[in-house]
């Protein structure tokens, strides 16, 4: 575990400098793949996107696939980077567990006091949940656009059943991005999330609140800390 606390300063860290790069960079990356996906529709002359400054060159489809793959080469590179550096150190903590969508109920009842939260770990159940649905629409944007890109640079005569059918599975997944990302940014703005907007940023959340909120996160970190002294 990477965690530590901050005590004077009353905070702990929740995120590495590399989980946050990792999210920034496929967030970032995300959103212009999103803006570019939507240029190439055509929207940017519709809207006047062109007549903003810096954005001329949203108009021009090809400009836009351009910058379009370049976003999508850093975006599947993150993605694979997470895999393999997640999966060498065994993190395991963002992975659906048994029992989460009756707990993540239960959470959602709490917020229109009925009921209290249980304790939780370090990711709330909802987030395993929501981290697993995301997974799953990139997984299958990511291979869906590997499929229209060899289309587009090595097979331009690709039978028009494969591209048909990797075009529709690019368009319904690239809806369900979005919304999975207006989903994601709602969850935060939630009173009980809050606390976390910092952690998102800087890596460290209030000490004070984890202890409220994540006391089995916390329980973690001292069992992990007993038994490397231990060594």
């Amino acid at each position: 575990m990477g965690e530590k606390r901050l005590e004077e300063k009353g905070l702990i860290v929740r995120h590495s400098a590399v989980e946050l790069i990792e999210h920034w960079g496929i967030a970032l990356s995300g959103l212009v793949l999103l803006l570019t996906g939507l240029f190439q529709l055509p929207m940017a002359q519709r809207y006047y996107i062109t007549s903003l400054p810096g954005l001329s060159w949203s108009g021009d489809y090809f400009i836009s696939l351009q910058v379009h793959y370049l976003a999508s080469v850093i975006f599947i590179a993150l993605a694979f980077f997470h895999l393999v550096y997640h999966g060498i150190r065994g993190d395991r903590g963002m992975i659906p567990r048994k029992g989460d969508i009756r707990t993540s109920v239960t959470v959602i009842k709490s917020f229109f006091g009925k009921g209290e939260e249980p304790p939780f770990s370090k990711y709330l159940p909802e987030q395993r949940l929501a981290y697993a649905g995301m997974a799953g629409i990139i997984a299958m944007l990511i291979l869906s656009g590997l499929v229209k890109t060899w289309k587009n640079v090595y097979a331009p005569d690709m039978p028009l059943s494969i591209v048909l059918t990797a075009t529709w599975v690019h368009n319904v997944f690239f809806v369900l991005f979005i919304l999975a990302f207006l989903g994601h940014i709602a969850a935060i703005i939630l009173k009980p999330n809050r606390p976390l907007v910092r952690g998102i940023f800087t890596g460290a959340v209030r000490l004070d609140y984890a202890r409220h909120r994540h006391p089995l996160w916390l329980a973690e970190i001292e069992r992990a800390m007993i038994h490397k002294a231990q060594e």
